[in-house]
C-alpha cells in the first residue's frame, strides 16, 4: 500500500497508528550534497526535522526498531582507505552533517525511550529504476544520456574514486537488520573503488557505444577517494554483496533496453 505523504506531515502519524509496524525502514531524504549547498536550510527541515518527527511518531505508534538510510557523506575526506565505522566523522556537507545528526537522534532515542536502530551508511547506491532526473546517481545518469545519445558530463579529471553497491544488495542488507544489528552503525558497500573514468569504459564496453565526453569543474563538497570496509555488516548481518559491478550495470542497462547487441 503506497501512500505520498511529508515526512514531517500528522498524517504520517495516523498512518502509523493505523499500521502499527513493528519496524520501519527509514529511506526518506533530502538526498543531493549540490542541493544542500544551495538550500543548507531546506535540507536540515527534511532530514533532521523530519527524522526528529519521524522518530517520535514510531514511539507514539509503538515501533520496535528504525532501520536508517544513512551515508558515506558522513565521513568527509578520508583520513585512510578503506573507511571502516571507526574513522573520524568530519562531513564536507550540509548533506553529510543532516544524516550524520539524524543517526545522534537515533541513538539518543534508544538510550532514553527504548528505540531500537540500525544505521546502514551506504556508499553509492546503483540499479534498475534509480531516477536520472535530479538527484540520479551517476549510473543512472550515464545511463539514460548514453541511451539518448546525448554526451556525458565528467566533474573534475574523472580519477576520483567511489564504491557503487547494487540496490538488491542495499535490499538484502535492510531486510538482514530487521532482527539483527541491533543500535549498530554498518557500511554497506562493496568495498571496491571505481573511478568514474572506469565508470564510462565499463559502459562503452558493454554498450559498444562512445559516447562524447566533457570534463567540469569538480563540485564543491565532493570527496576526491571514498570506498568502504564493508566487513561489519558481513559479520553483524551475515550479508555479503551479490552483484559485481560489470553485472550490476548489465541489469541496469537491460531495465533501459540498452544492452550489447540491442538494436536501436
Amino acid at each position: 500500500r503506497l501512500v505520498l505523504l511529508d515526512i514531517a506531515a500528522e498524517a504520517v502519524q495516523r498512518e502509523l497508528e493505523a499500521f502499527r509496524p513493528e519496524v520501519v525502514f527509514h529511506q526518506a531524504a533530502q538526498a543531493s550534497v549540490p542541493v544542500s549547498l544551495q538550500r543548507p536550510g531546506h535540507d536540515a527541515r527534511v532530514n533532521i526535522i523530519g527524522t526528529i518527527r519521524l522518530l517520535e511518531m514510531c514511539l507514539a505508534a509503538g515501533v520496535r526498531k528504525v532501520i536508517y538510510a544513512s551515508s558515506a557523506a558522513v565521513y568527509g575526506t578520508p583520513c585512510y582507505l578503506p573507511i571502516d565505522e571507526n574513522h573520524p566523522v568530519y562531513p564536507l556537507s550540509p548533506y553529510g552533517i543532516s544524516k550524520l545528526a539524524a543517526e545522534m537522534y537515533l541513538s539518543v532515542f534508544r538510550k532514553h525511550w527504548g528505540l531500537d536502530f540500525t544505521v546502514l551508511r551506504y556508499a553509492n547506491v546503483y540499479g534498475p529504476r534509480q531516477d536520472a532526473l535530479g538527484e540520479g546517481g551517476v549510473v543512472a545518469v550515464f545511463a539514460d544520456r548514453i541511451r539518448r545519445c546525448e554526451q556525458l558530463t565528467v566533474f573534475g579529471d574523472g580519477e576520483q574514486t567511489r564504491d557503487f553497491i547494487h540496490v538488491h544488495d542495499v535490499a538484502r542488507a535492510n531486510l538482514a537488520a530487521f532482527s539483527s544489528a541491533g543500535g549498530q552503525v554498518l557500511n554497506v558497500s562493496t568495498g571496491r573503488a571505481t573511478s568514474v573514468n572506469q565508470l564510462v569504459t565499463m559502459f562503452k564496453r558493454l554498450t559498444r557505444r562512445v559516447p562524447s565526453v566533457t570534463f567540469a569543474a569538480a563540485r564543491p563538497g565532493d570527496i576526491r577517494h571514498s570506498y568502504l570496509d564493508n566487513s561489519k555488516a558481513r559479520s553483524e548481518l551475515n550479508w555479503a554483496p551479490q552483484y559485481d559491478l560489470e553485472t550490476g550495470l548489465a541489469q541496469t542497462l537491460r531495465a533501459i533496453g540498452l544492452l550489447t547487441g540491442d538494436k536501436h
